[in-house]
């Protein structure tokens, strides 16, 4: 099984626990999800906060626009 084919199954499994029904037949996994996160709350969290972890061990993404340096 290839990685679309898992991220597949991962949405529809998903679209089946919130909906209860099969999903949408031509829907592809992109589409899935974002049937199934359109309507969600935009929320602004540190996913990584934790005090097992120090600030200086976790590397978050470059902002758009930056550099990366």
């Amino acid at each position: 099984m290839d990685r679309d084919q898992k991220i597949y199954r991962e949405a529809a499994a998903l679209w089946q626990e919130l909906f209860g029904e099969a999903p949408p037949a031509r829907a592809d996994s992109g589409a899935l999800l974002d049937l199934i996160t359109r309507n969600l709350p935009e929320a602004n969290y540190e996913r990584l906060r934790t005090p097992y972890l120090r600030p200086a061990t976790i590397t978050m993404p470059a902002r758009p626009g930056s550099d990366g340096l």
